[in-house]
């Protein structure tokens, strides 16, 4: 029982002592205490229910110390949390740790916490920022390789999710994604520049061959004619290469029209100059005839070889050829007047074979092609032009010699007016004339000679003879120069007859005394104003020139059957040529200039055929 005192009042002391008096619990304690021994109580009660005031009073304190140890370690856990979050988004957007470093020493739990959890927004919000920006640029890149691999793009959220777990938000990555997405640009605006450039020569051929552009593209790809801007233009490869060869394929159509429409349109100039057509029908036709003589690149207007263009040709073609039959006849005998014209200004002989009576009825009967005997008409016409250019210096000398022959015809009736020297009109005009023509006249053989030397020069260059009018120049010139000495013959015995009866004369007057004779008559000034007078009236005497023609040719000036049989036997033994039809060969310039040149001053006789 003492024990038990003793004990309990240890343990009163004990709880007195744990707890001070001064203290509102010790003031509570004092006044529990009082009221207990007022009570009545035993110290061994007051002793135990002190102790269960303690232990009661340590289960509460004990509570919040847990309570506070579990606030404590939430909250070192929520900042290692943020930290770790901190440090991720840190590393994960490539910021600087320096400026987001706390001080741990220095501030509590919380003070720590509150200053992380800002910084670890501000990361958020910039993560959020980053990948909007990444996705961005990634959604345009994949856009773009849909486009250049012809897939359609399909937007979906797992690469927004795949971005949340991607721990490379950096601004290298984002500078690497620009620089992809850059190159990609550039891929795309070469391939949309290169898709316009084909597109462009597409529509550009197809205007040429009249063929529908929009057909034609739709064909390839439907995006490219389509103005919808919600389907952009398709830039793949399969879009370039159908391109490509739908471009191909309309050059080498360009190029078969072309060939074939310049085969047309050459037939149609045929026709054309065949035909004479006139300038509005040619005009009809003007842009496609440019075809002709145009290269294939520079063939670039619209319609101009379509179908129905060289429908039109052709039918133009056709209309013409149509009609040359109809005019063919026509036209060859034009151009066998235009030979005989030819003929006629040169003197000489067109071709008999293509005579227009024999041309008619060749083509009434179907023996030969009308163009055939066109084109053998035409080359005869360029050999007689040809022809007529070597026989030039010949020919001008020819006519002097012609005029030469004039003039000396108008000397003999000068010389025989015996009032040529009275004081009349006109009469000094006449005697300068005069003194000018017996000069000339003198020239005649030499002019003569020279022809004949000049001819007989041109027949050895070409080994034929010199025709005029189809006869012979050699041999009239010849006929002329026999007649000429036979006629210098004529008044040399003229004159030594004069000479004797004026001699006898003179003797019979001697004998038997002078007798008048009657004065002759003068014609000549009447013959003269009537023949020979110039339109003014001055009784200057011109000649009318004389030139030969075939037709009218007097008998007696043309060479003599048996003369001309004498001379073409000389003809064939020393000269070795043939009695058959001439042939109008092509003799070069040098030959014809050389002639001239050889003969120049050299002056004809007396005329060939006078009418």
């Amino acid at each position: 029982m003492g024990e038990m005192v003793m004990a309990g009042y240890g343990m009163d002391k004990a709880v007195r002592a744990s707890v001070s008096f001064d203290t509102p619990c010790g003031a509570l304690l004092r006044e529990l205490e009082q009221i207990w021994t007022e009570i009545g109580e035993r110290d061994q009660d007051k002793d135990r229910m002190f102790l269960e005031l303690e232990t009661e009073c340590m289960r509460v304190y004990r509570r919040k110390v847990d309570n506070a140890n579990a606030e404590r370690a939430q909250l070192r856990q929520s900042l290692m949390a943020k930290e770790a979050e901190l440090k991720a988004l840190i590393a994960s957007i490539g910021e600087n740790t320096t400026r987001f470093k706390v001080d741990e020493k220095r501030t509590s739990l919380k003070d720590q916490l509150a200053a992380v959890t800002p910084l670890v927004e501000e990361l958020r919000t910039k993560k959020e920022e980053r990948i909007k920006q990444i996705s961005n640029i990634q959604t345009h890149i994949e856009k773009i390789k849909a486009q250049i691999s012809d897939h359609s793009y399909q937007n979906n959220d797992g690469s927004v999710k795949h971005l949340n777990d991607d721990h490379d938000l950096t601004t290298r990555r984002i500078s690497e994604l620009q620089m992809q997405l850059r190159g990609l640009q550039k891929e795309k605006s070469d391939r949309l520049q290169k898709v316009f450039i084909y597109v462009d020569e597409v529509h550009c051929l197809c205007a040429v061959l009249g063929m529908d552009f929009a057909m034609t593209v739709k064909e390839v790809h439907p995006s490219l004619h389509e103005t919808n801007s919600e389907n952009s233009t398709n830039i793949s490869d399969s879009t370039l290469e159908g391109l490509t060869q739908t471009i191909l394929k309309l050059k080498a159509e360009k190029k078969t029209r072309v060939l074939k429409l310049q085969g047309i349109v050459e037939k149609l100039y045929k026709l054309w100059n065949l035909m004479e057509s006139t300038e509005q029908e040619r005009r009809q036709f003007a842009k496609v005839a440019a075809v002709l003589g145009s290269s294939e690149e520079e063939i670039t207007s619209a319609g101009i070889l379509s179908l129905e263009s060289i429908q039109e040709t052709e039918d133009e073609v056709e209309r013409l050829t149509k009609q040359k039959a109809s005019r063919m006849k026509e036209l060859v005998l034009k151009k066998r007047l235009e030979l005989e014209d030819v003929c006629r200004n040169a003197h000489m002989e067109p071709d008999i074979n293509t005579a227009p009576e024999k041309i008619i009825a060749l083509i009434d009967s179907g023996l030969v092609d009308p163009c055939e005997l066109l084109s053998s008409i035409e080359a005869q016409i360029a050999k007689a032009n040809e022809e007529s250019l070597t026989r030039k210096d010949i020919m001008e000398r020819v006519d002097k010699w012609l005029s030469a022959c004039d003039e000396e015809t108008w000397l003999e009736e000068y010389n025989q007016d015996d009032n040529r020297y009275s004081a009349g009109r006109g009469a000094h005009l006449n005697l300068k004339r005069a003194e000018k023509a017996r000069i000339l006249v003198q020239k005649i053989p030499t002019m003569i000679d020279n022809l004949i030397a000049k001819t007989f020069t041109w027949e050895d260059e070409r080994n034929v003879p010199f025709l005029y009018d189809g006869v012979h120049l050699v041999a009239i010139l010849e006929e002329q120069k026999l007649r000429r000495a036979q006629r210098e013959e004529d008044k040399r015995r003229c004159r030594d007859q004069k000479k004797l009866q004026s001699l006898l004369l003179k003797e019979k007057e001697l004998i038997f005394g002078s007798k008048p004779s009657p004065r002759k008559t003068n014609s000549f000034n009447r013959r003269t104003s009537n023949h020979h007078s110039n339109a003014n009236g001055t009784g200057f005497m011109t000649p009318v020139p004389r030139r030969v023609s075939a037709g009218s040719a007097t008998p007696e000036l043309l060479t003599p059957r048996s003369y001309s049989g004498r001379y073409n036997n000389y003809f064939k033994e020393n000269r070795r040529l043939t009695a058959a039809p001439l042939n109008f060969s092509a003799v070069s310039k040098e030959d014809s200039m050389s002639s001239f040149a050889s003969i120049s001053g050299s002056e004809p006789d007396s005329p060939l055929y006078l009418h």
